[in-house]
């Protein structure tokens, strides 16, 4: 153990902590690379603009309000604004003040917005069961999706 191991206690991952931790930084690399690139290629969409369009496609009425639609997406509002604009422009969604508050924005799906969605889904669905589903036996993967879950919440816990 070197002296800066030795002075910071329990801060420095072990080898097979290492290991580990290398794992997850290259699949959180290469995952989203990957289905990007699936999704550019097959829909002419990015992983974002899926997901955008994807969340609105879940929401009652195909409606969210901005600041629900970045939390679903994971995304800053300034950066969910740019691409918002991009799928304005494309017709596949629309914004519109908020009725119930005017402070607020709230994005909607169009027809063709739900139609691009709809014919990109099951390929999407398709490149996830690939990379990763089938990757995994089913009780490994659904440990996984717990421990993603576990790991996003204290994410969350520390930022709000």
């Amino acid at each position: 153990m070197s002296r800066a191991q030795q002075a910071h206690g329990d801060v420095w991952l072990d080898d097979g902590q290492q290991e580990s931790w290398r794992a997850v930084v290259g699949l959180l690399t290469v995952l989203p690379a990957a289905l990007d690139s699936d999704l550019r290629r097959t829909a002419g969409l990015t992983l974002f603009e899926y997901t955008v369009l994807a969340s609105l496609s879940e929401a009652p009425r195909r409606t969210l309000q901005m600041s629900a639609l970045a939390a679903r997406a994971s995304a800053s509002l300034p950066r969910l604004s740019h691409v918002a604009t991009r799928l304005e422009k494309r017709g596949w969604i629309t914004r519109e003040v908020c009725a119930s508050d005017a402070r607020a924005t709230n994005a909607m799906l169009t027809t063709s917005g739900w139609e691009k969605v709809a014919a990109a889904a099951p390929h999407h669905a398709r490149a996830v069961r690939d990379l990763v589903v089938d990757a995994l036996s089913p009780s490994q993967f659904q440990q996984f999706g717990i421990v993603a879950e576990r790991i996003r919440r204290r994410i969350e816990g520390r930022t709000n």
